[in-house]
């Protein structure tokens, strides 16, 4: 879901944890509005990045009861909207769709 907005993660698949993963800030997005629209807006806080990628990246984590496929929808159709709120020129509508074919795919109802 993230990379069909547009996002590109920090590291290859390979390499990603399924507890949390860093996606590039999009180029000319005040990162640090975005993250407290969500977390105003919607209570959903993200990380920024740290040291050499603070401002650079944000770091998305979905652990426990949060990475219920509910709240994985929820995360992505939050930031979708205010990414494209922000004038990020993703394909809007399009982190839903994919993220509900791999919830199906592994077998999350």
């Amino acid at each position: 879901g993230l990379e069909n907005m547009g996002l590109r993660f920090l590291v290859p698949e390979t390499a990603r944890l399924p507890q949390l993963n860093s996606v590039f800030v999009p180029e000319g997005i005040d990162e640090a509005a975005v993250r407290e629209t969500l977390l105003r807006r919607y209570s959903l806080e993200i990380g920024a990045g740290l040291g050499a990628l603070a401002g650079k990246v944000w770091r998305i984590g979905l652990m426990g009861y949060g990475a219920s496929a509910r709240n994985v929808l929820f995360c992505l159709s939050a930031i979708e909207g205010v990414l494209a709120e922000s004038g990020v020129k993703a394909a809007h509508g399009g982190a839903i769709p994919a993220a509900q074919a791999v919830l199906l795919e592994k077998g999350y109802r």
